[in-house]
């Protein structure tokens, strides 16, 4: 099933703001209130829904973060093609993004309808082009199986949900697989294979109804 509206809105549970209910709006808040009330993960920390472009490079510093007890999505860089007509064009969207007390990126979660697996490539091309990072992990999971992903290489460094990491165990985590900021070529392949994958999911279940 792909992701469409329900036509009605739900409690963020990280903002307190209203979010679209769509078929899967009901699991990404079950996860962020997992990585919270279970894995010990401040809510001010737990950022949901950051774009990370593959339209065009950034123009100027990344965007910064402020944590806070009630974090709302943060301001974004300036892109030299962005468009004000669809603010989700030529990005992609970031579930939740676990931050360290300065606000750097630490880890990258994303849900996927389907297999992990099928989703690390383009996931590790988020947290490699991510605003403010590259992110050092990423996690990709669709609520009953996930995996953790070492952004500099691609390297799984665990499996199922029990991969998802704990608070206590993120700083460490990260520190162990650092990811270098890329080179300008490097990127702009990274932005590539993001753009790709992106524009292969939206024609799989069309763009009029897609929320990817």
């Amino acid at each position: 099933m792909h992701e469409v509206s329900l036509g009605a809105t739900l409690r963020d549970y990280l903002t307190g703001q209203d979010v679209d209910h769509t078929t899967y709006e009901e699991l990404r808040q079950a996860l962020a209130r997992l990585l919270v009330e279970e894995l010990g993960h401040p809510r001010g920390l737990v950022e949901p829904r950051v774009r990370v472009r593959f339209d065009a490079p950034p123009v100027g510093d990344a965007a910064s973060f402020s944590p806070s007890p009630s974090s709302s999505p943060s301001p974004e860089p300036s892109y030299a093609s962005e468009s004000t007509a669809d603010p989700d064009e030529g990005c992609r969207v970031v579930d939740l993004t676990l931050r360290d007390d300065d606000g750097s990126p630490l880890c990258l979660v994303l849900f996927c309808p389907g297999a992990p697996g099928t989703y690390a490539r383009e996931s590790v091309a988020a947290a490699r082009l991510f605003p403010g990072g590259p992110a050092p992990l990423v996690a990709v999971t669709d609520t009953r199986d996930a995996l953790l992903v070492a952004a500099v290489d691609g390297a799984v460094l665990g499996e199922g949900m029990r991969a998802l990491p704990k608070r206590d165990d993120l700083r460490r985590l990260a520190a162990e697989h650092p990811c270098p900021p890329l080179t300008p070529e490097r990127a702009a392949g990274e932005r590539r294979i993001l753009g790709a994958y992106t524009a292969f999911l939206k024609r799989c279940c069309g763009e009029d109804v897609c929320l990817l």
